[in-house]
C-alpha cells in the first residue's frame, strides 16, 4: 500500500455499511481519518456496526440524522447503492462537500496499476475473461470491484508487480474524481439505470468517467461499433484501441468470421473459441486487447478462449443432454439480453422465458425468434410470453410453474441437436430473491435429467 497521508487527520463520513461501508470505514481509519460511520441498520442487528466500533470508529445507526452534516466532515464515503437523490448526499453536495465511493479510496492507496472495465452490458464476461488470461500468463492479477472483493481490501494488500482488473459499475465510477487506470474498457452503453440516475445523459456521463482522467500513458479500449461511444472515446486523451466484430480493421481489435486481427494483423483463429455468440466475441475482443497490453503471451489467451465456458448465470453452458446442448442465462433479465443470447445459436432453441412483469414489451425478441422452436414459460409473464411466441409463429409452448418445471416440460421438446436456453428476458423477483438463485435451480434441475 502507497504511504498515503491525503486523509489523516481528517473527519470523514462513511455513508451506509455493506462489504464496501465496511472496507472503507476500515482503511480511512488505518490511514489516520476520523471516521463516522452511518447506517440505517440498528445497531443490535448490526455486526459490522458493532466490529467498527470495537474498533475505536465513531458509529451512529438506526437513523440517518439531519443534522449529521454539522458535524464538519471534510469528505463523504458512500455506499454506491445510494443515490445522490439521498437527503445527505444531496446537502454534502449543496455545501459543496466531496463525495466519493471506495472504489477512489482503493485507486487512492493502490501500488498496483487498474484495469476498469464498464459498460451497460458484458462487464463481468469480460472482467473474467481478462482476468484468467492475465493468471494463465502469469501477471499476478488480483479481481475487484462490483465482482470478486471489495477493492479496497484488494488494493490495500497489492504490490506494483501485480494488476488489479476491476470491473466497475456507473454508480462506482460516479463517485470517482482521481480514479485513473492504466487501461480502461467501455464494452457499450444503453439505457439503464434510469431510476438511480437523473437521465440518460447523466449515467453515459458516468461510464466515460472510466478514462475521464486518462494520459497519453493510458489506454482506452472502446465499442466501434456504437455511435454514441465513438463519441465518447473522441474526448479521451487516452491510446484509443477500437474494437469491431463487423469485420478486419486496420485500427485496433476486429473480428471477421474466421479470425482475430491486432492492429490489422493476424492474431488467432476463431475456431478454438468455446464461449457462443456475438455479445461474447465483443467482450472476448475486449479482453485479447487488454491482456495483449499487458504483454501476456498469446498462446495463455489462446488455451483459455479454448476453455472458457462463461461466467456463471451469462449464456453458461451447463452440460450436454442427449446431444442437446444446455445453457443458463438467468441474468438476462431483459430483452436486449435475451435477444443477445438467440443470437448465440444457429440451431434450434427450445427457450425457457419468464419472470416479474413489468408491462414492458417482448417486440424487441421478434426478429430473432427463428430458430425457436417451442416456447416454456413460467412467472408472471408466462402467458404473455406464449402469446407473443405463437405471434412469430412458435407452435409449440407451454405454461410451467416455476423454472425446475420448465426444465421437466423443455426435456421432453428437445432433440439431439437442439439447444434448451434459460433466458428468462425479465427480472426474478416474482418468484426468485435472485437471478442467481434461478439460474442455481435451473442447473440442479438440469443435472437431475438422466
Amino acid at each position: 500500500m502507497i504511504d498515503y497521508t491525503g486523509l489523516q487527520y481528517k473527519k470523514v463520513l462513511v455513508l451506509g455499511l455493506a462489504k464496501s461501508g465496511v472496507a472503507a470505514a476500515e482503511l480511512l481509519h488505518e490511514l489516520g481519518a476520523f471516521v463516522t460511520v452511518n447506517d440505517a441498520k440498528p445497531f443490535d442487528a448490526n455486526p459490522a456496526a458493532q466490529s467498527l466500533l470495537a474498533k475505536g470508529i465513531t458509529v451512529i445507526c438506526g437513523r440517518h440524522p439531519e443534522d449529521l452534516l454539522d458535524e464538519g466532515f471534510e469528505l463523504i464515503v458512500k455506499n454506491p447503492g445510494i443515490p445522490y437523490s439521498n437527503p445527505i448526499i444531496a446537502d454534502a453536495i449543496n455545501r459543496e462537500l466531496p463525495v466519493i465511493t471506495e472504489m477512489e479510496l482503493a485507486y487512492l492507496v493502490s501500488e498496483a496499476p487498474f484495469i476498469g472495465i464498464t459498460g451497460s452490458n458484458g462487464k463481468t464476461t469480460t472482467t473474467t475473461l481478462l482476468f484468467e488470461m492475465l493468471e494463465y500468463g502469469q501477471k499476478q492479477p488480483l479481481i475487484a470491484g462490483n465482482i470478486g472483493t471489495v477493492a479496497c481490501s484488494v488494493a490495500s494488500e497489492a504490490t506494483k508487480e501485480q494488476v488489479l482488473v476491476t470491473e466497475l459499475s456507473s454508480f462506482q465510477l460516479m463517485g470517482t474524481r482521481a480514479f485513473k487506470p492504466h487501461i480502461a474498457i467501455l464494452t457499450n452503453i444503453y439505457e439503464a439505470h434510469l431510476d438511480y440516475h437523473s437521465s440518460f445523459e447523466e449515467y453515459a456521463e458516468a461510464k466515460f468517467a472510466v478514462t475521464r482522467n486518462q494520459d497519453g500513458q493510458d489506454y482506452f479500449i472502446y465499442n466501434a461499433q456504437q455511435p454514441i461511444v465513438v463519441a465518447y472515446a473522441a474526448k479521451s486523451k487516452a491510446q484509443r484501441i477500437p474494437f469491431t466484430t463487423s469485420g478486419r480493421a486496420a485500427e485496433g481489435i476486429s473480428a471477421d468470421a474466421t479470425s482475430i486481427y491486432w492492429q490489422g494483423e493476424y492474431l488467432l483463429d476463431r475456431s478454438s473459441i468455446v464461449l457462443p455468440g456475438e455479445h461474447n466475441l465483443q467482450n472476448i475482443l475486449c479482453a485479447v486487447a487488454a491482456a495483449l497490453l499487458m504483454g501476456c503471451p498469446i498462446d495463455a489467451m489462446k488455451d483459455v478462449l479454448a476453455t472458457f465456458t462463461g461466467v456463471k448465470h451469462r449464456t453458461q453452458f451447463v452440460r450436454n443432454w442427449q446431444g442437446v446442448q444446455i445453457y443458463n442465462d438467468s441474468k438476462a433479465t431483459n430483452c436486449l439480453a435475451t435477444k443477445s443470447a438467440l443470437t448465440a445459436f444457429s440451431q434450434p432453441i427450445v427457450l425457457l422465458a419468464g419472470g416479474l412483469d413489468r408491462g414492458h414489451s417482448f417486440e424487441e425478441l421478434r426478429d430473432v425468434m427463428g430458430n425457436v422452436k417451442a416456447v416454456v414459460t413460467f412467472g408472471e409473464t408466462g402467458s404473455r410470453f406464449i402469446e407473443f411466441a405463437k405471434s412469430c409463429g412458435v407452435e409449440q409452448t407451454v405454461a410451467a410453474t416455476n423454472v425446475e418445471d420448465a426444465v421437466m416440460y423443455a426435456a421432453k421438446l428437445v432433440t439431439a441437436g437442439d439447444v434448451m436456453l434459460l433466458s428468462p428476458a425479465c427480472a426474478s423477483w416474482d418468484q426468485y430473491a435472485s437471478f442467481e438463485i434461478r439460474g442455481d435451480l435451473f442447473i440442479d434441475a438440469v443435472m437431475k435429467l438422466t
